[in-house]
């Protein structure tokens, strides 16, 4: 075999275009994240996407590769993929938001995230990722044709090359790129790369063509423009400041002035919905807000002097400030938390009041909750499990059975785990199996109310003990704010008893909260369309 000519050029052309290429298709879901979050639906449109139009590629750049100068060839598909890369970040919020009405909401999200992010990443992504598709075979030819060797060597080397640079850009776009640097950046950075080595590619072939020249000059411009654009606020908001974390889009809004001033982190594709909330002084929230429900084991167990809460889900500290207020007058609170989003808890403390590291407070800022409930040896009066992977979400390892057999190992006899689970109602089929299984790890009956004016239901368990029902000696609280909370779930259809195996469970190796998530937004959705289809003037399903 000769000595190749050029192949290292060539090898190291493709490492840096496969890096591009994960730059793109990693950085695609938070560029959706504004308006479709980033859940598994989000996540599996994207791949989904992203490998049929590499697919693609890889058949059309084999049919090119038979080009008589597929080294030429190669700088046009790689300057191709630099030009519409560096189009994705001011097309984003043109093309999305044609798929997101406004005044979207987790109502209507079922539809929405599903074929809207499907269609919206067809649009922005397919291109450049089928552009890049083009880079692997007519890379091979190049480098066979210089090698003069065999096929399988020649693929195998440049396969090589693209899978080490592909997993640079993996590493490289989530830990540095888009947190540090953010979406516009991360996207022209890729674009600036993919047109130099189109250039070079060129250049090997025998000169950059004025044609060439131009398609890079215009990827530079491109870099001039607008840049990313999320969806504007809606009326009467004012953006204090968003971030990019390493897992999500993170904003903090202002609504409001004087007593009906609210601050609110949102996250992701945002909807209708919020993480956390935010006013000026701690206590109680307005009527509506499902963190309030979180206060009522420490009346119901008045007298217990330090209460000592773990929040799981910590967002920006709302559970502590409605506890810190609300607490009985002989209670002091003792607090910790867990908030896998560092930037979160960085947007919290400047913004949202977030109490620091000292005496009765600690933050476990990083940490995913399963693994920090298991790291710590204390035991709580209390454990809140408010943890969602994205506006809709709850993670399949924090809401097995074997989960919830380890809160209950980490409670105090008597101890309360109170879990905010998103739901339409208390027949809601992830209502349903959260609870159910809870109850089965605790081996005792759930109490399940419904939060007034919300879409949240509260699960109330205890070890080696009951919880309390309306009516049952304990439920009453005579004073305090925490007794304005009992009359509202005390009415007939707000509360239910959930007992051990009274619908499915979750375990680790089987959880199908991913389906029962759909299912339970299908419903939503279904029962919204029946009921404006049967105010007078529509026509009925």
């Amino acid at each position: 075999m000769k000595r190749a000519r050029g192949s290292p050029g060539l090898l190291a052309i493709v490492a840096l275009a496969g890096a591009g290429t994960m730059i793109v298709e990693l950085a695609a879901v938070r560029v959706l994240a504004p308006w479709f979050g980033t859940s598994s639906a989000v996540w599996t449109n994207v791949i989904g996407v992203v490998l049929l139009a590499l697919a693609i590629g890889y058949l059309l750049g084999s049919r090119l590769a038979m080009r008589p100068n597929p080294t030429r060839t190669l700088g046009w598909a790689l300057l191709t993929a630099a030009l519409v890369v560096a189009c994705l970040p001011a097309a984003a919020n043109p093309i999305a938001s044609l798929f997101r009405p406004e005044g979207g909401t987790l109502d209507r999200a079922s539809e929405l995230l599903m074929w809207g992010s499907l269609t919206a990443s067809l649009l922005l992504f397919s291109p450049a990722a089928i552009a890049l598709g083009c880079v692997g075979p007519l890379a091979v030819e190049c480098v066979q044709q210089r090698t003069e060797g065999h096929a399988g060597t020649a693929g195998g080397a440049v396969l090589c090359a693209s899978t080490l640079g592909s997993l640079a850009g993996t590493f490289g776009t989530t830990h540095f790129l888009v947190p540090a640097l953010g979406i516009s950046l991360s996207f022209y950075i890729a674009a600036g790369t993919l047109a130099l080595l189109g250039l070079i590619t060129h250049w090997m072939a025998g000169g950059v063509t004025t044609a060439g020249g131009g398609t890079a000059a215009a990827c530079a411009l491109f870099a001039l423009g607008p840049g990313f654009q999320p969806p504007q606020l809606g009326p009467n908001t004012r953006l204090l400041e968003t971030a990019q974390s390493t897992y999500q889009t993170v904003r903090v809004v202002e609504t409001g002035e004087g007593p009906t001033l609210q601050r609110q982190l949102q996250v992701n594709e945002g909807l209708d919905s919020f993480q956390s909330v935010w006013q000026p002084s701690p206590g109680l929230l307005p009527a509506g807000y499902y963190y309030n429900y979180f206060c009522l084991p420490a009346w119901w167990s008045a007298g217990a002097g330090r209460w000592r809460v773990m929040v799981l889900g910590l967002g920006a500290g709302t559970a502590w400030r409605v506890l810190e207020g609300a607490m009985p007058d002989d209670t002091t609170l003792d607090a910790s938390g867990v908030e896998i989003d560092p930037k979160v808890v960085e947007l919290a403390r400047s913004h949202m009041d977030l109490a620091a590291e000292g005496p009765g407070r600690r933050t476990w800022s990083g940490w995913d909750a399963r693994a920090a409930l298991a790291q710590g040896a204390q035991e709580y009066d209390q454990i809140i499990l408010d943890t969602y992977a994205n506006q809709m979400e709850v993670p399949a390892h924090l809401c097995s059975e074997e989960f919830f057999t380890e809160v209950h190992e980490h409670l105090v006899d008597g101890g309360w785990l109170t879990i905010n689970i998103g739901g339409f109602d208390l027949d809601d089929p992830v209502v349903e199996a959260i609870t159910s299984t809870a109850a089965s790890a605790f081996e005792r009956p759930a109490l399940l109310v419904r939060v007034p004016f919300s879409r949240n239901c509260i699960a109330y368990l205890r070890r080696g003990a009951l919880p309390f029902t309306p009516g049952s000696p304990g439920w009453t609280i005579e004073d305090g704010p925490a007794a304005s909370l009992l009359p509202p779930v005390e009415l007939d259809g707000a509360w239910k008893l959930i007992r051990p195996g009274s619908g499915p469970l979750l375990t680790d190796d089987r959880n199908g909260i991913d389906a029962l998530q759909r299912e339970s937004l299908s419903r939503a959705s279904l029962r919204l369309a029946r009921l404006e289809a049967s105010k007078p003037g529509q026509p009925k399903p």
